[in-house]
């Protein structure tokens, strides 16, 4: 994929992530506060779950987000298309599938292993 291809890309996703964010951290179920609207136990769980998956959401969302701004950072560097790992290309097949790649897929799944 050529830099003015994968820049495009990597903006347009970097937007919808932005907006994905904001949507995510308006997203908090009940805890208003208010005291005179108590709520049941199973309201108070149903909740906390909620806030769980919302929390994991926007992670994600978040950690996209810098490894789409790393991706830019190459493109800028001249090292986008590199693996970080063993400077092999990345083929162009997962840079169009995941623009904001670092990795050459050896090296990902490598990577992958040792974090579980």
């Amino acid at each position: 994929m050529d830099g003015v291809s994968a820049r495009k890309r990597l903006k347009e996703i970097s937007g919808e992530l932005d907006r994905t964010i904001m949507v995510l951290q308006g997203e908090r179920p009940g805890g208003d506060g208010n005291p005179e609207n108590p709520q049941d136990a199973a309201d108070a769980g149903a909740n906390l779950s909620e806030n769980d998956r919302t929390d994991a959401m926007l992670s994600a969302a978040q950690r996209q987000r810098g490894e789409v701004a790393d991706a830019l950072a190459r493109i800028e560097q001249g090292t986008y298309g590199t693996c970080v790992d063993c400077g092999a290309p990345i083929p162009d097949g997962r840079l169009q599938a995941r623009p904001e790649a670092s990795r050459c897929v050896k090296c990902q799944s490598k990577r992958d292993r040792v974090r579980r």
